[in-house]
């Protein structure tokens, strides 16, 4: 029997203000020591009075416009019951049926073609505590709470469930955190747990409308997580309809090291949240005025960034995708095409010069030492000062390579890594005619070779000049002098 797969997610992401979302407490908890980021009001005592963080409220709006959602005029916060140790107040301070935004979507590319993936709502609510477990052979084990996460503002996107492979959720979730990324409302890191997932999934035989019981995978903490879950979870739910065991709706949690969800809760009755408006916060009315001035600080999308620098520059689609992933990377690459750069190239072409470099060898280093490129040594300018040198002929190719590794590594400009290393290019006609002429007499089998009309000896020869001048030589003159040489006999 064939399925279709149907995942829907709910992402939610920490928002990057200053305080927390109902009172004055920093929300840069992250390496502070436990419960010192904490007052009476995130610690839910009694008779204390939640006020509402405008900026939390600004950002939640601003991603709701970016996905693109229609913003409730009157929108409110609500209280939901549930008796879990990490909830202070015994209840969490959220929304419910009158969320920010609503009915919105998001444009995913998947393998080449755009998908529309429908956003539900986008609605604002606090975070929990943290809890830390301990577990001991020789003691017994315990939990402790750690308060300063509790309060942190927290925004909630509950996708439609329109996905329809484990990639799908993938992709849905990179575009997704990009766009947050470029709005600058979160670090949207998964990893450190300010970008967290949940994923409904089940399954729905072909020319059906009736789904199998949604079962709900948690603790997810990257992309490739994700997509192992859902990848497992849908494999398991088609092995049991397939042996006619009955799927239940519940709560399931990924274990990484064993890569399988392992039951944790059933959810086989809805659980009563039990909302009700919260009595101690006002309704928010978000003035249409007050929503217009939120939308034109909407910076440029990187879908539609990626659009100009395909039309604009004649970035190849491969090119312009990566440039875009990150907003750090775009903005580097166009201060770059900004500065000062060989004036006899086209724009084009310095486009494409820039975006090499950035994808290839500048991309490499900053894999490896684990670095963003804004925390980079190499500034725009000195990168365009290595391209000029490039483009005059003063440093050869691999060179270049070796100059800019010192670069990123020391923060020295080109010029003086050039001159203290002696990397500068040999173009000297001379000079390079006597080491052409000692790599052809030591490679007569080669010369011999080319002589059949092997061109391949060709490139042989001009890799063996350029090794005896450590990459130095000019390689545009050496092919021309071997060529010439060489027809001569």
């Amino acid at each position: 029997m064939n399925f279709k797969t149907i995942i829907g997610l709910e992402v939610h992401a920490q928002l990057l203000t200053k305080s927390k979302m109902f009172c004055r407490c920093s929300a840069d908890y992250a390496n502070a020591p436990p419960n010192t980021h904490v007052c009476p009001v995130c610690l839910g005592m009694p008779g204390v009075l939640p006020t509402i963080n405008r900026q939390a409220v600004e950002y939640t709006t601003m991603t709701a416009l970016a996905l693109n959602c229609t913003i409730s005029e009157h929108t409110r916060f609500d209280r939901k019951n549930y008796p879990y140790p990490d909830l202070m107040k015994g209840y969490q301070i959220s929304q419910s049926d009158a969320p920010i935004g609503y009915h919105g979507w998001l444009t995913v590319d998947i393998n080449g073609k755009k998908k529309k993936i429908g956003i539900n709502n986008v609605h604002l609510e606090e975070d929990v505590a943290k809890l830390i477990h301990y577990t001991s052979p020789d003691r017994e084990s315990y939990s402790l709470v750690d308060v300063n996460r509790s309060g942190v503002p927290l925004m909630e996107i509950v996708g439609e469930p329109d996905l329809r492979s484990p990639e799908e959720a993938r992709q849905y979730l990179i575009t997704l955190r990009t766009i947050l990324q470029y709005l600058g409302v979160s670090t949207a890191n998964m990893e450190e747990g300010s970008f967290r997932c949940d994923a409904n999934i089940s399954i729905r035989p072909e020319n059906s409308s009736q789904s199998t019981a949604k079962v709900e995978v948690k603790n997810m903490n990257s992309f490739k997580a994700v997509y192992r879950a859902l990848e497992y979870e849908a494999k398991r739910q088609r092995k049991a309809v397939e042996e006619s065991k009955r799927l239940i709706q519940e709560t399931r949690g990924w274990i990484e090291e064993m890569g399988k969800t392992v039951s944790q809760r059933s959810k086989e009755y809805a659980h009563d949240y039990r909302y009700f408006p919260e009595p101690d916060l006002p309704p928010l009315v978000l003035n249409r005025e007050w929503v217009e001035e939120v939308r034109a600080k909407l910076p440029e999308l990187p879908q539609a960034k990626r659009h100009r620098f395909i039309t604009e520059y004649h970035l190849p689609h491969y090119d312009a995708n990566l440039l875009t992933s990150s907003r750090v990377m775009a903005d580097y690459f166009e201060a770059c095409l900004k500065t000062e750069m060989p004036h006899n190239l086209s724009l084009t072409e310095r486009a494409k010069a820039v975006s090499n470099w950035l994808l290839g060898e500048f991309s490499h280093l900053l894999n490896v030492t684990n670095t963003e490129i804004n925390d980079s040594r190499v500034s725009p300018e000195q990168l365009c000062q290595l391209l000029e040198l490039i483009q005059r002929n003063s440093i050869s190719g691999t060179s270049a390579k070796l100059v800019f590794e010192e670069m990123f590594n020391t923060g020295k400009p080109a010029a003086d890594i050039i001159t203290q290393r002696g990397l500068g290019q040999i173009s000297d006609t001379h000079q390079v005619k006597e080491i052409v002429n000692q790599v052809i007499v030591a490679n007569a089998q080669a010369v011999a070779d080319y002589d059949k009309g092997k061109i391949q000896a060709l490139k042989f020869l001009v890799g063996q000049v350029m090794k005896s001048t450590k990459g130095r030589a000019n390689p545009k003159l050496v092919t021309e002098l071997l060529e010439k040489k060489l027809k001569e006999g």
